[in-house]
């Protein structure tokens, strides 16, 4: 039995990682998979098991575990170089050492093409793991010196199982709901049980539902509320990310790098979390009108669906679903003003619906 095995799902990295514990490492390994699905839980506790097992590795504190993150929103080559200077330096204490880089998507130019360097002749003893939360970035070159393990997202049961564990006193739907939205992400999931979070989530759905609901509903109102949460949640991560540097030995410059991207990302992944919410609330919409209770995303909500899912908002929340879609792969792909391409979107939505709404 190996460290990694209490960990949920993803079968297919398992079954690689055990192969490799059993006949040997390759020098080089890509996580590669959707952020939040036990990537850098699975990759941790394979550095544990090359390394004998040892408790050091979880706290980061083996003399031959050697990790790279991100700094500011990018890896930079000073970091690479780093990393190569500690490469040609032998074991301390185990057979191997073994290097984990978070957030490889993030290398830039540079770095890249001196990571590339040591993925052509590294050391016997080196194990080297890229974690990426995609593997577009990374040139061709370095992506085929690596073996892939690929990462998928967690089954509803999984992620429900964790809010379970996690928050016992839910009631059964809430926790539904909670796994549904999360789409197979446990991070996400942890974040859904935070009060602030929840609240967060109760006022984007009450937004949702103005859009077809509220005879004086504004635009312009109900993008800034997606982007208040947008920030707030941001301003949360920055407070986490100080907190979390406290005693670490960075620059100013480097600690003021990192928390801002950490806010930066968490701004960024919030906002596109919101509209993935949007979307699939507006599906609920059309299930629920379809009498397709079953499907539901936010099955703690399926009396305000079963009341707003009428047949005569079946297109319209067809076409408001799509909407939604194709903003979130615009935010995905291109780098837009938000509060713009928010309000536009809330501009479309309220057409989908046009004609049903009353104004008195």
């Amino acid at each position: 039995m190996t460290s990694f095995d209490n960990l949920p799902e993803q079968a297919e990295a398992k079954r690689l990682l055990t192969a490799a514990l059993r006949d040997g490492p390759a020098h080089a390994y890509l996580f590669h998979g959707p952020a939040g699905v036990g990537k850098r839980r699975l990759a941790v506790a394979f550095a544990s098991e090359l390394l004998g097992g040892d408790l050091r590795v979880e706290r980061r504190s083996h003399p031959d575990l050697y990790v790279v993150e991100p700094l500011g929103d990018q890896i930079r080559i000073d970091a690479v170089r780093e990393l190569r200077r500690d490469l040609h330096m032998r074991p301390f204490e185990a057979q191997r050492r073994v290097y984990l880089l978070f957030g490889a998507h993030l290398l830039n130019d540079e770095a890249a093409d001196a990571l590339l360097k040591d993925l052509e002749e590294p050391p016997e003893y080196a194990v080297i793991v890229l974690v990426a939360d995609e593997v577009g970035p990374l040139p061709e070159t370095i992506r085929s010196r690596c073996q892939p393990v690929p990462f998928r997202r967690l089954s509803e049961r999984a992620v429900r199982e964790d809010v379970r564990a996690r928050a016992p006193e839910l009631a059964e739907d809430e926790a539904t709901a909670i796994a549904r939205v999360a789409g197979g992400r446990l991070d996400r999931a942890e974040r859904l049980l935070d009060p602030a979070a929840a609240r967060r989530r109760s006022e984007l759905l009450e937004t949702a539902r103005s859009v077809y609901a509220d005879p004086h509903f504004e635009p312009a109102k109900a993008a800034a509320r997606l982007l208040a949460a947008a920030r707030a949640r941001g301003a949360e991560a920055k407070e986490q990310e100080e907190a979390a540097l406290e005693g670490l030995d960075l620059t100013a410059r480097e600690a003021e790098q990192r928390v801002r991207r950490a806010g930066r990302g968490a701004e960024r992944e919030e906002l596109l979390a919101s509209l993935e919410e949007l979307a699939s609330w507006y599906r609920d919409v059309l299930a629920a009108a379809a009498g397709a209770d079953k499907a539901l995303v936010h099955v703690d909500r399926a009396a305000d669906l079963r009341e707003d899912g009428t047949i005569a908002r079946l297109e319209g929340a067809e076409r408001a679903a799509e909407l939604v879609r194709e903003t979130w792969r615009s935010f995905e792909e291109f780098q837009l003003s938000p509060s713009l391409a928010l309000e536009a979107l809330f501009v479309q939505l309220r057409r989908a619906f046009a004609g049903l709404i009353t104004v008195s």
